[in-house]
């Protein structure tokens, strides 16, 4: 489907159809606070006054000066405002910067310098800072506030809405014409800047709705900013959620339950860290979710105590999905926990990795033999027969085409095949017979030593089978090639040793467990750690490298 005609695709666009088709329907919902009995207020827009709102507020953009093209930072809180702008920026072409706030003040600038943008639509504090660093943002010449102006010009969010929506002039984006910079999480490096084009997000809402079946008139609970995006694109009612989304694994689990009955919500998207936090609240207090019958999840391995608790929360025949891409290219493949706690989790249990199930109808996927360097051209790839474990690359219209920050990574993950191109994600695993991906964890945090070569979801899985243990981690110490894998533990909390013991004794449980497979029998030390660092987007991928780290310090 296009979103618009004589070739113009633009997202925004398909928030306008959806408008005209089901005009009154529930675009998106903000929670407010509690009234006298306790019960949960809201603030709400339909979808026609969510396009109303959007044609204003691009309006505005296009009478302060602001042109297709332009890079613009948006530094604004997940809600009402936060769609709305988003959606506007869409209908005027403008580039839009997003930087997950919670990857720490300095990670934050760094990607700001290297995005380089001309303006910032963002709340009074980032606009504050701008203010007082005005040599590290001299493009910056087109600034919104979104809240209270301080001490600098420029009009706010406010004012803006107040622009006649008459005025607005539709911009006429082509697919390729770019739409927004992403960074990615930065758990196995820094921050890469990643390039969307119109046609990726086009895609991605016709690949989501086709594959999952999503149809209007259902009712979303996001645990993830962005994935509220798709939602208004496909008629879909946004319930934005009471929780800190730089924190998933923090979340108070009766403000997603209380958002779910309150809206009757069919559909929930969250980190793993999040339904875990979710599903044993629903546990242990015998909470259902019956009218969920499609809960998502992704941004990690989801593992299948999670998988358990949550299907056994939601409808009987509802199920859990755990669509798996990245930041460069999203989706690539899924797979339902049904599949996963029938068949596939005992395997994983064994060490044969984690299957991320099938692809999409959009994606071509190959996997190759391992290299850490560029591969300029798909001829000098070398694809490895089913059951190989290699690196994946994968090819579709949702695989973003470069980075425009960090561009030196370009060469790393693009591969030219002809007119087009390969994306190198940066995964190892393999396929199977039924052409399913074992995810088999990061390359580039893969243990090479004298023996052979360790991958960290296997290995990990080996450990994760004692009943104290929360999760692990394999790092290598030393020089690659010779070095000595170590397996970092962290428990959890409620069967934390407590004296020294206690602790030999979980140690000496975990080194039986690590000789009895061959995967884990080169194991050279098992570290406990209180919690392991995970990154800020998910709560869930572990940083490896700063595991490394932090155990060649420990076992000096």
């Amino acid at each position: 489907m296009a979103a618009g005609t004589n070739g113009i695709v633009n997202v925004g666009l398909r928030l306008s159809e959806t408008a005209r088709q089901i005009p009154n329907g529930v675009g998106v919902v903000e929670p407010l606070a509690h009234d006298e009995s306790g019960q949960r207020l809201y603030r709400q827009l339909s979808f026609l006054e969510l396009d109303r709102e959007t044609d204003s507020i691009a309006a505005g953009l296009q009478r302060m000066g602001i042109r297709p093209g332009m890079r613009i930072a948006l530094m604004v809180r997940p809600g009402i405002d936060f769609i709305s702008l988003v959606f506007a920026m869409f209908k005027v072409g403008v580039v839009t910067i997003l930087i997950d706030p919670g990857m720490g003040r300095k990670n934050l600038a760094k990607c700001l310098d290297e995005a380089e943008p001309e303006g910032f639509i963002a709340i009074p504090i980032a606009q504050a800072v701008r203010k007082l660093l005005p040599h590290r943002f001299r493009k910056a010449r087109y600034n919104v506030t979104v809240g209270r102006r301080w001490f600098w010009g420029g009009p706010t969010l406010a004012q803006l809405r107040e622009t006649p929506r008459e005025s607005f002039a539709p911009c006429g984006t082509i697919a390729s014409d770019p739409a927004a910079i992403i960074f990615t999480t930065g758990s196995t490096g820094p921050p890469k800047g990643v390039l969307y084009r119109h046609g990726n997000f086009n895609t991605q809402v016709d690949q989501l709705r086709e594959y999952y079946d999503i149809r209007p008139g259902e009712i979303d609970v996001p645990g993830f900013p962005l994935f509220a995006l798709f939602n208004a694109a496909m008629g879909v009612t946004t319930v934005i959620p009471d929780m800190d989304f730089t924190r998933p694994a923090d979340v108070d689990p009766r403000n997603i339950v209380a958002a779910i009955h309150d809206w009757n919500a069919t559909q929930a998207f969250g980190s793993p860290a999040l339904w875990n936090t979710v599903g044993r609240y629903c546990e242990d207090n015998g909470v259902q979710l019956p009218t969920l019958r499609r809960a998502l999840s992704a941004g990690a391995p989801v593992p299948p105590h999670v998988l358990r608790r949550l299907k056994n929360a939601i409808h009987p025949e509802g199920d859990v999905h755990t669509p798996y891409g990245a930041t460069e290219s999203l989706p690539v493949a899924s797979i339902t926990a049904s599949a996963v706690l029938a068949e596939t989790a005992a395997q994983s249990v064994q060490g044969k990795g984690t299957c991320v199930g099938s692809r999409f109808s959009g994606i071509q996927w190959k996997v190759i033999k391992i290299n850490d360097g560029p591969i300029a051209d798909v001829g000098e790839v070398e694809e490895l027969p089913r059951g190989e474990i290699g690196e994946l690359m994968v090819q579709g219209n949702v695989v973003t085409t470069e980075y425009v920050t960090r561009t030196d990574a370009n060469a790393l993950h693009k591969v030219r095949d002809g007119d087009s191109f390969w994306h190198r994600m940066g995964d190892v695993g393999y396929l199977d017979r039924q052409d399913r991906f074992w995810f088999c964890g990061r390359k580039s945090q893969r243990v090479e030593n004298v023996q052979g070569t360790m991958f960290t979801i296997p290995c990990e899985a080996i450990l994760n089978q004692h009943e104290h243990v929360y999760r692990s981690a394999l790092v290598g110490i030393g020089k690659p090639r010779r070095q000595l894998p170590v397996m970092i533990v962290e428990t959890w909390p409620e069967h934390r040793p407590q004296t020294p013991k206690e602790e030999a004794q979980l140690i000496a449980e975990l080194w039986d467990l690590a000789k009895s497979n061959p995967l884990t029998e080169p194991v050279h030390d098992i570290l406990l750690h209180a919690s392991l660092p995970v990154d800020i987007r998910h709560n869930a991928k572990i940083f490896r490298e700063k595991l490394a780290v932090w155990a060649e310090e420990k076992l000096r």
